[in-house]
């Protein structure tokens, strides 16, 4: 049977952090949990949309800035969080970037490996403690089809897009990131008797405003192939709301849509592509990670 937002559970008095929660996948997955009874931490880089935001969906929702393209930031979206909370059910690990021009983060990293995998490294290593005793919490991470066009894996040699940039190819190495963290995540958190579990999840071909940035000769075919195989932002949240709720769900779960070529439809378990499940690769990464944030687990 298809999974909706009708399967998911009574979410009373549990918290959730969603990065990104200001528009997009974040906003309706923060407004569905909010709907469930989620106190929903709007965690955003921009305080005047995150506002907008809170007063659309409602609710117990609470705001927390946050740029994940400034570890400063990072630090104290989490000090501040420690103050606020005392515990943490869900961290959503929503936002990112996708194909912009070439930039750096506030620290000195190629943008979309530093805001998508490294900021979220960070911040979910910091706010770690507020997760692993408490029971059922769950740490979901959003990847994206295109980690399979990573195919070799990750260029250990040119991380930060030093040598040459190509925005489509960084944007595929960050989210091919983004799975392997969490299967070294999970593989902690078990190992250590922890209370959390990690999930991944990838909306499938959903048009938000991550597609700004497609570079302009693209952007005609994305206009074109978007009427017959995009689908809604409600549709697209789907997969992160049953990694986040459904209680069948179990670590290193990976949710993506059924439909063909997992465009588009509804959310089912699915495999990641091989690179991914490199586990020399995702320790060499996550010993990289701690280096280059300096938070370690």
């Amino acid at each position: 049977m298809a999974w909706t937002t009708a399967d998911v559970p009574d979410q009373t008095g549990r918290t959730a952090l969603v990065t990104g929660a200001n528009s997009g996948l974040g906003l309706r997955t923060a407004a569905v949990l909010a709907e469930r009874g989620t106190t929903v931490v709007l965690a955003c880089r921009n305080p005047g949309k995150a506002k907008a935001a809170a007063a659309a969906i409602g609710g117990r929702t609470e705001l927390l800035s946050l740029d994940l393209a400034s570890l400063d930031s990072v630090r104290a979206a989490a000090a501040e969080a420690h103050e606020r909370f005392d515990r943490l059910d869900l961290l959503i690990n929503n936002a990112g970037v996708m194909h912009p021009p070439h930039r750096r983060t506030a620290d000195g990293f190629e943008l979309q490996f530093g805001t998508n995998h490294l900021g979220h490294f960070a911040l979910t290593g910091l706010l770690l403690d507020l997760l692993r005793d408490t029971e059922g919490s769950r740490v979901v991470v959003l990847s994206s089809l295109t980690h399979k066009m990573a195919r070799r894996g990750l260029d250990f040699d040119d991380l930060q897009s030093e040598r040459h940039y190509r925005r489509v190819g960084a944007y595929a190495q960050s989210k091919l990131a983004n799975l392997m963290f969490m299967y070294a995540l999970q593989r902690r958190l078990a190992d250590s008797g922890a209370k959390t579990i990690a999930l991944a999840a990838h909306p499938g071909y959903t048009t938000t405003e991550l597609t700004r940035h497609i570079p302009a000769p693209l952007q005609p075919l994305n206009t074109l192939l978007a009427a017959p195989l995009a689908q809604s932002v409600e549709q697209g949240a789907l997969p992160t709301l049953r990694a986040a709720t459904d209680p069948l769900a179990m670590g290193a779960h990976y949710y993506g849509p059924d439909g063909p070529f997992e465009l588009r439809g509804f959310p089912v378990l699915k495999a990641s592509a091989a690179p991914a499940h490199n586990r020399s690769a995702q320790e060499r990464l996550w010993a990289v990670s701690e280096n280059l944030t300096g938070v370690t687990y």
